[in-house]
């Protein structure tokens, strides 16, 4: 298939079946329930639709559905208990008077962990689920379909602590041939579809060969992603993709391409070359620079077209941040606890490690990325404003981003940008749901959608970091300095989990790796 051209950069998750093995998650120990009937006190409601908070409500859930939603009181008055909707005999009541309730978050570019990296899917799936992240798209099935989907099986009967997952592989993935025609492409496309795949993740064919894909793909219901890598995107821009049937997005890659309008190749150096990753990364910071100006008419037209035809973005800010400030991305405080030995090598400049192309990075190549933020992120905000689909996703595991912590550092990004933290909530979980074809399931809290729900002591519109981990930074009124926040409850088809558990739990994991190995943090280059 065309796409082992060019693709070294995904090739660390292509593990063999025996290998694979080793990454899946034992058999699930955590969580409260399901019960018959599980009824969410008191709670301040922020619901995923764009609607401001509103509270206390009472949030009734009968297998594993939203029954009903009350509103029970007002702020700052007792709750009036004839008010309040009557526990069922066997049921469960969980109190959460002051504290917030959203939908369960949906990462739209989650990555299950990897052999080269040395992440479990233990490790990855609770680091998750420890911050509210409840649904996962795998884009390109890196530990193999087979083993994807097992696993998402396992999630959907509640058998592995795990979020749900649906499965887009990598065009191509498993052909026993390279994908050279239109017809080999669709017969392609029909037996990853029979096998059980829930879309495609592409980078880049030739046009013949990606439009009968795409157009194939869309005729048999399934949906789509593209990461529009530089080896094609020459000839297929974003434009071409979205044209052809293509859903969503991934990244920006493609999108200043479309956007030329006194080119029609990026300014490559003329000593350039793709597989030097510090070559590929350091041009890639110029690269919105040479795109058409804000609300030209080229740069409407775009994003004009891409408006009218129902396309979703998911900008991934997060894991190109270290171009633009890596000293922050490295020392990012959760990596000393929570990140394995195993990625911080993976992490470290490196000339095969994929994200690990520190070669020779600093203050040129980080202002240039600043600028390309500032472009991109003017594009993101203004296609929300005018109605477009965007979503939150992470691709963590790479770029000193870690699982989890990645999210709401990406949810803060798109308050950079611009958006309203409840157009960012609605980002992460409505719009995600929409992406994915869910909206009738999951991604609002509504009544007859699944149990999925973040729970968290504190508002997250007032301080999106709340939702790390680690929590936020807070003074209180003795002047003692403490945390406030972190994920409380994370609840995913109507069970209950402890969010702080399962941190303390990938701590351990981290801990016994670093006793195993006598490993000791060093930053690069020093000793």
């Amino acid at each position: 298939m065309r796409i082992k051209f060019f693709l070294f950069s995904i090739v660390f998750f292509l593990c063999g079946v025996l290998n694979a093995q080793i990454l899946k998650a034992p058999e699930k120990k955590e969580g409260d329930g399901p019960w018959t009937q599980l009824i969410i006190r008191g709670v301040t409601l922020i619901n995923g639709t764009g609607a401001p908070p509103i509270g206390p409500v009472d949030i009734v859930v009968e297998k594993n559905r939203i029954k009903q939603v009350s509103v029970v009181g007002s702020p700052g008055v007792a709750i009036d208990a004839k008010r309040r909707p009557r526990l069922a005999e066997g049921g469960k009541e969980l109190n959460c008077e002051g504290m917030y309730l959203l939908p369960g978050f949906i990462d739209m570019h989650g990555h299950i962990g990897g052999m080269e990296q040395g992440t479990p899917a233990e490790y990855v799936f609770k680091l998750w689920m420890a911050h509210g992240i409840t649904t996962i798209r795998d884009p390109s099935a890196g530990n193999g379909l087979e083993w994807v989907l097992d696993q998402k099986k396992l999630s959907a009967e509640n058998k592995i602590t795990a979020p749900r997952i649906f499965a887009y592989t990598s065009f191509g993935q498993g052909s026993k041939e390279t994908i050279s025609t239109p017809e080999q492409a669709v017969e392609w496309v029909r037996e990853n579809a029979k096998k059980g795949a829930d879309g495609i993740k592409f980078f880049g064919a030739a046009p013949s060969i990606m439009k009968a894909a795409l157009e194939e793909n869309k005729k048999l219901g399934l949906r789509s992603a593209c990461h529009h890598a530089q080896m094609d995107v020459a000839r297929w821009n974003v434009l071409n993709s979205a044209r052809a049937g293509l859903t969503t997005m991934e990244h920006w890659y493609g999108l200043p391409e479309a956007l030329f309008d006194d080119k029609t190749i990026q300014n490559y150096p003329l000593n350039y070359n793709y597989a030097n990753e510090q070559n590929r990364f350091e041009e890639a910071g110029k690269l919105w620079k040479q795109a058409a100006k804000p609300y030209s008419d080229h740069w409407n037209k775009v994003m004009n077209e891409l408006l009218a035809l129902d396309f979703t973005l998911d900008p991934t800010f997060n894991i190109y941040e270290a171009n633009r400030d890596l000293m922050r991305a490295r020392r990012a405080e959760w990596h000393e606890d929570y990140t394995l030995p195993s990625l911080w090598k993976f992490y470290e400049p490196s000339r095969v490690s994929h994200g690990s192309y520190w070669h020779s990075w600093g203050t040129e190549q980080e202002i240039n990325w600043k600028e390309n933020y500032r472009l991109w992120m003017t594009f993101i905000n203004e296609y929300k404003n005018r109605g477009g689909r965007v979503t939150v996703g992470t691709d963590a595991g790479f770029i000193y981003e870690l699982y989890g912590f990645s999210y709401p550092r990406e949810m803060e990004l798109l308050r950079e940008a611009g958006f309203h933290p409840l157009e960012v909530i609605r980002s992460a979980t409505l719009y995600g749901a929409q992406a994915l074809g869910m909206e009738k399931e999951i991604g609002s809290v509504e009544v007859g959608k699944l149990a999925d729900f973040v729970i968290v002591d504190a508002n997250p519109l007032e301080n999106l970091q709340l939702l790390y981990g680690t929590g936020a930074i807070f003074m209180n009124d003795e002047n003692e300095v403490i945390r406030k926040g972190g994920v409380k409850y994370t609840i995913k088809d109507g069970i209950i989990y402890d969010a702080k558990k399962l941190l303390a739990d990938v701590k351990k994991i981290v801990d016994d790796e670093k006793k195993k190995a006598g490993w000791k943090l060093v930053q690069p280059g020093m000793k």
